[in-house]
C-alpha cells in the first residue's frame, strides 16, 4: 500500500483526506497550526453529498519531514508558495488538485526531481471551519494525465477504494484545460453576478457572457495544445445543478482573497501568449476584482 500525504485540509483537501482515511489508505495530512489542531482534536467532520456523513481521524502534522510515495497538494493557489514550506521531504510522486495551470512549474521547480503530474478534482466542496467539510455536488471524479509512472495506478487504486471515481486524461494540457474550461466561465459569472448558476442561465445579459467566457476559454485552450468543444462544455454547464455557485463567489461572500488571478489571469495570460483577444473574460474579471476589493487594472 503506497503512503500518501495530503497538503491542505480545506474544502478540497480535507474531504479527499477524510475519504482516504476512513478507507484505510496510509495517509498524513499536512496543515497549518490552527487547522492540524483541530483535526487532531475533533478529526475530520464530513457531511457529503456522494459518500454520505462520517468522522475520520487521520494523522496530522504540520511538517512533512518523513518519506512518502505519493503527494496531493490540495491547497487554495493563493496559499500555494507558503503551504509548499511545510513539505521538507521529497515525494515519489506529487500530483495537484488545484485550479489553474500556473502551479505546475512551481511545484516542478521546488520539489524536484520528484515527478509532478497534472491532476484536477471535479467537486463542490467547502470548509465553514477547521475540521469540518460540507460537499454537496452530486458527483465527483479526480481526473490524472497519464504517465508512466506506476505509483499513478497506487494513487487511483486508493481514491477508488475511498469512493472516489478517477479518470486517467490524455495529457497535462487537456486536464488542466479541461477543467479551467468550464470553472473559467463558472467562476466568473457566479461571482460577478454574486447569484447561482439557474440565475446565470436564465438571465439574457449573464447568459451572454456565460457563453462569451466559454467560448474565449476555449479558444484559448486550444491554442495552448488542448481538445476543447465550448458546445460540450456549455452542455455541462446546463446539466449542472441550478444552484451550482463557485469557491470564487464563496470567497468573495467570506472576505478570503480569491483564485481570481490563478484563474481567469492564468487565461488571459495564455490568451496574451497567442495573441488573442479575451473581451468577455477581462470585463468579468474586472468586476470580480472591483467585487473582491482587489486591483483589478490588469484585466481592464
Amino acid at each position: 500500500m503506497a503512503s500518501i500525504a495530503v497538503l491542505g485540509a480545506g474544502g478540497v483537501g480535507g474531504f479527499v483526506a477524510a475519504a482516504l482515511a476512513r478507507s484505510g489508505a496510509e495517509l498524513v495530512v499536512v496543515a497549518r497550526e490552527p487547522t492540524a489542531t483541530a483535526i487532531a482534536e475533533r478529526g475530520l467532520t464530513v457531511a457529503s453529498a456522494v459518500l454520505g456523513d462520517f468522522d475520520a481521524r487521520p494523522e496530522v502534522v504540520t511538517e512533512l519531514n518523513q518519506p512518502v510515495d505519493i503527494l496531493l497538494v490540495a491547497t487554495k493557489a493563493t496559499g500555494l508558495q507558503q503551504a509548499l514550506t511545510r513539505i521538507e521531504s521529497v515525494p515519489g510522486l506529487t500530483v495537484p488538485l488545484l485550479n489553474g495551470l500556473e502551479h505546475m512549474e512551481l511545484l516542478r521547480s521546488r520539489l524536484h526531481p520528484s515527478p509532478v503530474v497534472a491532476g484536477v478534482i471535479r467537486i463542490e466542496s467547502d470548509s465553514p471551519q477547521p475540521g469540518q467539510i460540507v460537499q454537496t455536488s452530486p458527483m465527483t471524479r479526480v481526473d490524472i494525465a497519464a504517465n508512466e509512472s506506476p505509483l499513478t495506478d497506487e494513487l487511483r487504486n486508493a481514491l477508488e477504494r475511498a469512493g472516489l471515481p478517477v479518470a486517467i486524461g490524455d495529457g497535462e494540457q487537456q486536464v488542466l484545460w479541461s477543467k479551467l474550461s468550464r470553472l473559467n466561465a463558472l467562476a466568473l459569472t457566479t461571482s460577478a453576478s454574486d447569484r447561482p448558476l439557474g440565475y446565470v442561465r436564465t438571465d439574457r445579459r449573464w447568459r451572454s457572457a456565460l457563453e462569451g467566457a466559454v467560448t474565449e476559454t476555449a479558444a484559448v485552450a486550444n491554442a495552448d495544445g488542448a481538445t476543447i468543444d465550448p458546445a460540450q462544455t456549455l452542455a455541462e454547464l446546463e446539466q449542472a445543478h441550478a444552484e451550482l455557485g463557485s469557491s470564487m463567489q464563496r470567497d468573495i461572500a467570506s472576505g478570503r482573497e480569491p483564485e481570481l488571478d490563478a484563474v481567469a489571469g492564468a487565461v488571459l495570460r495564455a490568451a496574451a501568449r497567442h495573441k488573442l483577444r479575451c473581451p468577455t473574460i477581462k470585463w468579468l474579471a474586472g468586476r470580480v476584482a472591483q467585487r473582491a476589493g482587489l486591483d483589478g487594472s490588469s484585466y481592464g
